[in-house]
């Protein structure tokens, strides 16, 4: 095990970390929140300071394989969560460390769960910090990272395997560090094509900024207590509109980048997951038009809500726990369902769900006609054992933190469908839930174990499990470089 190798690691993150902690308070300064400001430009300074001490000398190996890597992306998250929350408590804003360390491990996540009871209280300082914290996490801060971090290119793609979304991760280009640049080009671009979107919309720019970063990363923080609510039906679109954009599978923007619209096309994941969306929003306007004076209105909803689950984003624009048991039913479904693998989204994934339904689909045939032998495809592809084992896995250790996590939360005494729904929405890291946590409703009244709980849970699903699961073997310590 490379122990010196992860420490650098870690310690480049926290410089970057110091680096984007400057945006907020700039803001601070625009807003004349002097105070508010000056604290995140010292927590900055201290560090950039650690950084940079910490990352002066390069270990002699710089090898990362994949134990080092799983662990290395865990430790980053961890540490970039533990310094992040600290404006939050030394402003005095978020005064409880642990509810501190719930909100940012929320924001990096791209989550959107809130402890916070009353968001509009928040400086115009936190609430960008808040909101930029899902623009770092979405599309990955180590992925941001390995584009000027001096490692080889084999353990680039090990770092970035352990924190990017999605069963398999690939390489859009030959290199690792050209495959980050590129999809940091497309993640940017997009986000300045909402941003100008939203304000040609009228939206005022804070609150463009801010909901497009938390649209981007697919986290639902608003910097308005009744999220998208307030905002214009042409608002509304505009943020649904991004929010599917940005589950889709960034390879798929690549191949239409590149002139291969027929491969883009054909890729089924991207397909499955319009169909999900197109059949989610019909059936639910369906289930609740009789809600409504006018359809356009049940369809803007409908669309926006499945859009803002199954991406995971977590924005809403009305109190959808108020919706027949039916549509609510459909949000929990898309809850674990996700968006694509290799977007910002988060849940089980589209491909994960698909190879699923074929692998029951193959047992079932196998079972009636036992000589003959069924392959599992996935865009023309046969799927292999190990993919196929791997999904299952993943889905046991899903299963498995699901099921400890909920018997722990519900200790604290309340709802089942609140308890349940908590769950659900941090390890798939969507947002709000239903009941207690739902739309209008907070995570506040959580004892410190079960935040703790699901903070574990919110990192866990960011970084599909394993990376997270990996620091608590007892070998990857004795292990020494």
């Amino acid at each position: 095990m490379n122990h010196r190798m992860i420490r650098y690691i870690v310690l480049w993150i926290l410089k970057i970390e110091g680096l984007f902690m400057l945006l907020p308070a700039l803001t601070g300064f625009i807003y004349a929140e002097y105070r508010e400001a000056l604290i995140y430009l010292l927590i900055a300074a201290i560090c950039i300071a650690f950084g940079f001490i910490g990352t002066r000398k390069r270990p002699e190996n710089t090898g990362i394989y994949k134990k080092e890597g799983f662990a290395a992306v865990a430790l980053c998250w961890i540490v970039l969560s533990m310094f992040g929350a600290l404006p939050f408590v030394v402003t005095g804003e978020i005064p409880f460390y642990i509810d501190a360390l719930f909100e940012i491990v929320s924001g990096f996540t791209t989550t959107g769960s809130s402890i916070l009871t009353d968001v509009e209280a928040l400086s115009h300082t936190s609430l960008l910090w808040r909101s930029f914290s899902i623009w770092m996490g979405g599309m990955g801060v180590l992925v941001f990272a390995l584009i000027f971090m001096p490692v080889k290119d084999g353990s680039r793609m090990n770092l970035m395997l352990a924190e990017s979304p999605g069963p398999d991760v690939s390489k859009l280009v030959p290199r690792v560090k050209d495959t980050a640049v590129m999809l940091y080009k497309i993640y940017i671009v997009l986000t300045l094509a909402q941003i100008a979107a939203l304000m040609l919309a009228g939206m005022q720019a804070f609150d463009s900024f801010c909901i497009t970063f938390a649209t981007a990363g697919t986290g639902g923080f608003s910097v308005l207590a009744s999220s998208c609510a307030a905002y214009t039906a042409l608002q509304q679109w505009i943020i649904t509109i991004f929010m599917a954009l940005f589950g889709v599978n960034f390879t798929f923007y690549f191949f239409i980048i590149c002139k291969k619209a027929g491969i883009a096309l054909r890729m089924e994941e991207v397909r499955g997951y319009v169909i999900i969306i197109l059949a989610s929003v019909a059936a639910i306007t369906i289930n609740i038009m009789h809600m409504y004076e006018a359809i356009g209105d049940a369809i803007r909803d409908a669309a926006f809500q499945v859009s803002s689950i199954i991406t995971t984003t977590g924005l809403t624009t009305t109190n959808y726990d108020l919706w027949p048991t039916f549509s609510k039913t459909i949000l929990v479904m898309l809850m674990f369902c996700g968006a694509c693998a290799g977007s910002t989204g988060g849940g089980l994934k589209v491909s994960r769900v698909i190879i699923l339904f074929r692998s029951v689909k193959k047992e079932l045939y196998e079972t009636l006609f036992q000589r003959r032998i069924k392959q599992i495809r996935f865009d023309g592809k046969v799927v292999s054992d190990k993919r196929l084992h791997t999904v299952n896995v993943y889905l046991a250790a899903f299963l498995m933190i699901f099921v400890i996590s909920l018997i722990i939360v519900s200790i604290d005494g309340y709802s089942f469908e609140s308890n349940f729904t908590a769950v659900a929405t941090t390890i798939n890291n969507v947002g709000p839930g239903l009941d207690m946590v739902g739309p209008v409703g907070s995570f506040a009244a959580y004892s410190p174990l079960s935040k703790i709980v699901l903070t574990f849970d919110m990192l866990a699903g960011r970084l599909e499990i394993f990376p997270m699961l990996i620091l608590f073997s007892p070998v990857l310590w004795r292990e020494r470089s």
